[in-house]
């Protein structure tokens, strides 16, 4: 199961404890904010991307999607989302429950700049039914990020 990666990553770090299972989904946005009592813009969504270089996830805020052209400016090619299957193959976690703990090496982590109005924000931990409060600086510690990018825009 792709929630024990992320707790055996988390394990390194001695905040494995921290990791919330819900008794139901948190696979989306919507369900993820009921679960966790919080506003929808303060879940963390992972999304799966194929690049030149390689698959990478970009983390934003639960209120926001890709802006196409911002993406092309940043990673220099037309933003292509990883299929249900290449997502599980390349990143390790099944989509409903994708985060940068515990996935594949290879994998590149961006950080988008519409997650910084938030004190904290709810990364999912590998499985449809989880999830994790991290502070800012906590998501850039433990998500192995590259860099914060601008490719956001609001739903």
């Amino acid at each position: 199961m792709s929630i024990e990666r992320a707790r055996e990553y988390f394990a390194k770090f001695g905040i494995e404890d921290r990791i919330i299972e819900f008794t139901t989904s948190s696979a989306t946005v919507e369900l993820a904010a009921v679960a966790a009592g919080c506003e929808e813009a303060r879940i963390c969504k992972t999304l799966s991307f194929m690049s030149k270089e390689g698959p990478l996830l970009i983390l934003v805020a639960g209120d926001v999607k890709i802006d196409n052209h911002k993406y092309k400016e940043q990673f220099g090619v037309k933003a292509k989302m990883l299929t249900a299957g290449q997502v599980e193959e390349l990143i390790g976690h099944a989509v409903g429950g994708v985060c940068p703990f515990g996935i594949k090496e290879g994998v590149a982590v961006y950080l988008d700049e519409s997650m910084k109005r938030f004190k904290t924000l709810f990364p999912a931990c590998g499985s449809s039914n989880s999830a994790i409060e991290l502070t800012i600086e906590e998501l850039e510690k433990y998500s192995g990020y590259k860099a914060w990018v601008n490719v956001g825009k609001m739903c």
